[in-house]
């Protein structure tokens, strides 16, 4: 009996160590609502997550970072599904898609193609628009006009479309910048060419470049092949989105460089278009317009500023855009995107709005009727991601700070410089692209650099019993 009692008191020494033991072999809990970011600002194209239970109040040095990695040059920003991260960069001659592992950063595969593209203005020449994931397919549309299909599970190339010489695209400003869209079958890809040159060229910085009829190019996502093409306007850096239209038919919203589109998923016909667009030649539309039932916001910072349109029925039934509210032209404008795109919650826009970093504000901005309910310097220009009541802020000079996504004051919980162990500053100028979240991890990237912060809270230990 006493033999008996001394094991059973040994056994129960050693459980504290068993649950230890077990508490350290368990796994970080997923967030609720996990989800993949398949595609620029998100699976929904609004900046925000649907995810919950992630860690929220930060340390003072910061989350926890899962991994860096090294990249080449480029503003892309990475997309997530199934556990697979792809970033698309540019390394000297060559435009790299590469897969890793989304919670390791370690290489899958990689593919890359030839690039010469040269910047006129000496930004970056590597990508601008994010990879798109569908099911098995990823998309890759690169500065210089590429537009290549891969498969995700081995990056074997699919299909390949040179668009710029197909379709007579005149080098816009800065490349190639939307991210195309997926809607069933199609992929919706903003190409915009114009009608063949006279001897001497066109000059776009005369601001004399025609389109043909190519503004938006619908391709067979899984063959390449054209299936229609249309919309007389160039290609602009904003990138289009899916929404309902008024009789409740799918319908895709693209901001294009003169004017807001509205049309047809299915064959291209254009239901409503609005004009928005600043006088100076340089300028460009390159926020995504934020959709909100029957509303649509678009936004420019060349002394243009925001407007904010209504679905309406016109003579005999047509659908049409009618004005809520607009900046009034070069001042007191209340939300001037650059290439930041605004995210909306709770009847409230929060942005970076300016087209200088110096004057740059971070604004809460009425949807309703465009009052500016606070603004707030320091983050030069930035862009923004909304989680569970907060707003994930990157400025453009690696600072990312996280606040509560309120209208009433602007409300910061932590503010951040990203240091690896030996105390290298991480995230450095630019950092122009938006933060990205799925299954509880963030992602985070400046000049070169990847970064991946772990938000997932742990799980909780057994209970003695």
């Amino acid at each position: 009996m006493r033999e008996r009692r001394r094991v059973y008191s040994r056994a129960l020494m050693r459980r504290p160590v068993l649950l230890l033991s077990l508490f350290l072999l368990l796994p970080l809990s997923r967030p609720g609502s996990a989800e993949d970011w398949p595609t620029f600002l998100g699976p929904r194209q609004d900046a925000r997550s649907a995810e919950t239970g992630l860690l929220l109040d930060w340390p003072e040095q910061g989350p926890p970072i899962l991994w860096t990695l090294r990249v080449g040059e480029g503003y892309s920003m990475p997309s997530i599904a199934g556990g697979v991260l792809l970033h698309f960069d540019r390394v000297g001659d060559e435009a790299r898609l590469s897969a890793h592992d989304a919670l390791t950063g370690e290489l899958r595969w990689r593919q890359s193609y030839p690039s010469t593209y040269v910047d006129a203005f000496e930004f970056s020449g590597g990508p601008r628009a994010s990879p798109v994931i569908d099911g098995e397919l990823v998309f890759a549309f690169g500065v210089d006009g590429v537009l290549r299909c891969h498969r995700l599970s081995d990056g074997a190339v699919v299909w390949e479309r040179r668009t710029g010489e197909e379709y007579g695209v005149v080098t816009n400003f800065f490349g190639v910048g939307s991210t195309p869209l997926v809607v069933g079958e199609l992929l919706i890809v903003p190409v915009g060419g114009s009608p063949p040159a006279p001897p001497r060229g066109w000059d776009i910085h005369q601001g004399e470049v025609p389109a043909n009829g190519s503004g938006i190019v619908a391709f067979d996502k899984r063959t390449g092949e054209e299936r229609w093409k249309g919309i007389d306007d160039l290609a602009s850096y904003s990138s289009p989105v899916l929404r309902r239209s008024p009789a409740g038919e799918p319908e895709v919203a693209w901001f294009g460089r003169e004017r807001l589109w509205l049309f047809a998923p299915g064959d291209g016909r254009v239901r409503a278009s609005f004009p928005w667009r600043a006088e100076k030649i340089y300028s460009v539309n390159a926020a995504t317009p934020v959709l909100s039932g029957n509303e649509s916001f678009l936004s420019e910072s060349y002394q243009k500023g925001g407007v904010l349109l209504r679905d309406a029925v016109g003579d005999g039934g047509a659908q049409r855009l009618e004005v809520v509210w607009a900046d009034p032209p070069r001042r007191g404008q209340a939300m001037a995107n650059h290439w930041n795109t605004a995210v909306l919650d709770d009847g409230t826009l929060y942005g970076s709005s300016g087209e200088k970093s110096g004057s740059a504000e971070l604004r809460a901005v009425d949807w309703a009727t465009g009052e500016v309910l606070w603004s707030r310097r320091g983050l030069r220009r930035s862009t923004a991601t909304w989680v569970e009541g907060h707003l994930v802020v990157l400025g453009e000079y690696g600072e990312l700070v996280l606040i509560e996504a309120t209208r009433q004051a602007y409300r910061e919980k932590a503010r951040l410089e990203l240091r690896s162990a030996a105390g290298e500053r991480l995230l450095r100028h630019p950092a122009w692209s938006p933060p990205a979240i799925s299954q509880g991890v963030l992602y985070v990237a400046g000049d070169r650099q990847l970064v991946a912060l772990d938000l997932r809270p742990p799980r909780q230990a057994p209970t003695a019993r």
